[in-house]
């Protein structure tokens, strides 16, 4: 089994190239949410660590965001409750679909907390940034301040792009990111 990494900044379009491999893809953004939604596990853990800002079930994302927003140290709380349970959720995933020939890994701190090993494949996603501002100001719960903290939990984007074996520059237009994601999964399939 191959497993190719999707990496890039946030709203370069990891997720909508992801898709296009039309393999089975792990997203960690959409189990983040899922554990918000419907994980009484999570929801107890982090209302005990952050109990003037988590209040409901399942969890609202106003709540985590303003938790955030508050105090900087919550985000590291959130963070260390949550990431363990997400990697818990990869090796399921992963254990699933160890029968298929190719995994792809929507995760965009993968290589942050070294959850990257070395066989894997790692696609970087570039787009302008004009484009990705662009993108991420039509966000539901667009705040400026979130995006900078969660920017601070990130390498900076040249640095994945080196550790990168496959760009891939995104435009958003589908046809040339198909393109692109053929050309590239006929090499990965070559030396499989």
């Amino acid at each position: 089994m191959i497993r190719v990494a999707v990496v890039g900044d946030i709203g370069s379009g990891k997720s909508f190239v992801a898709k296009l491999f039309g393999y089975p893809v792990f997203n960690a953004d959409q189990e983040v949410s899922n554990l918000y939604k419907k994980d009484k596990k999570c929801y107890n853990t982090l209302k005990k660590k952050l109990p003037k800002f988590i209040f409901s079930f399942p969890i609202k994302k106003s709540e985590i965001l303003s938790a955030i927003v508050s105090d900087k140290n919550n985000l590291k709380k959130i963070v260390k409750i949550v990431h363990p349970m997400v990697q818990s959720k990869m090796k399921e995933f992963i254990k699933k679909n160890k029968s298929k020939k190719i995994l792809i890994l929507d995760i965009p701190l993968l290589i942050e907390n070294k959850i990257n090993k070395k066989n894997d494949v790692i696609i970087f996603i570039r787009a302008k940034k004009r484009e990705i501002d662009k993108r991420i100001k039509k966000r539901n719960n667009y705040n400026e301040k979130i995006i900078r903290k969660f920017k601070k939990l990130q390498l900076p984007v040249e640095l994945k792009k080196k550790k990168a074996d496959y760009i891939i520059n995104n435009n958003f237009r589908v046809n040339d990111v198909k393109k692109s994601v053929k050309n590239i999964l006929k090499k990965i399939l070559l030396y499989a």
